[in-house]
């Protein structure tokens, strides 16, 4: 459930809802200690019984309040921040959260001390389990690549030729139209010579001859 398309604690408890009758097991929350509401609604989903997933560092819908798109828990006082909020959200119900660009030593501290289950992206190979986006793996991610974002193929690539071919073939589709090549007799449906001749006179017979 992304932060800024629901707002509201009722909004996010009935979209939750609706995830869970549609067969979901779980929900993400970007919850943040910068805003208090956030761990309250975190808090009205686990008392609906509905299991929580949280956020940790560097969330990209609040970056602001961390400085902006850079790793979050760089210092001492930063890192603590970071286990606060962990605390906070074993203290709301979460079952787990995404702990994202941490040092990887601060992460595994954090990771060992916490009944969460941590899903590290680019917080090194200390927590319980690691988390990539489809379009990192795949590779094609466009603009900038995290530090942490490893590409296993190459689909960017690959993209971009079929881009190439869709574009071709269309643009040769336009051109057999133009020139009457398309289309073909292999393309359309006949009509036999006699049932032509009678379809047209009747026609004629129903609008006068022309």
């Amino acid at each position: 459930m992304l932060y800024g398309q629901l707002v509201t604690q009722e909004e996010y408890q009935r979209a939750a809802h609706r995830v869970m009758q549609l067969g979901g097991d779980r929900v993400y929350c970007a919850s943040s200690l910068a805003t208090v509401s956030s761990l309250a609604t975190v808090r009205a989903l686990v008392d609906d019984g509905i299991p929580v997933v949280g956020h940790v560092g560097l969330i990209p819908s609040k970056a602001t309040w961390t400085g902006g798109f850079k790793a979050v828990g760089k210092t001492s006082a930063s890192a603590l921040a970071v286990w606060r909020h962990v605390k906070a959200l074993e203290e709301a119900g979460a079952f787990g959260a995404e702990l994202e660009v941490v040092p990887d030593r601060a992460a595994r501290e954090v990771s060992a001390r916490t009944s969460l289950v941590m899903l590290g992206m680019g917080a090194g190979p200390g927590a319980d389990a690691q988390y990539l986006f489809a379009e990192d793996v795949l590779g094609c991610t466009r603009g900038h690549r995290p530090r942490h974002a490893r590409a296993y193929r190459d689909f960017a690539a690959e993209y971009a030729r079929l881009q190439r071919e869709r574009i071709a073939a269309f643009g040769e589709f336009r051109t057999d139209v133009g020139a009457g090549r398309y289309p073909a007799r292999e393309h359309v449906v006949t009509l036999p010579d006699a049932e032509y001749d009678a379809f047209v006179a009747g026609v004629q017979d129903l609008h006068g001859h022309s």
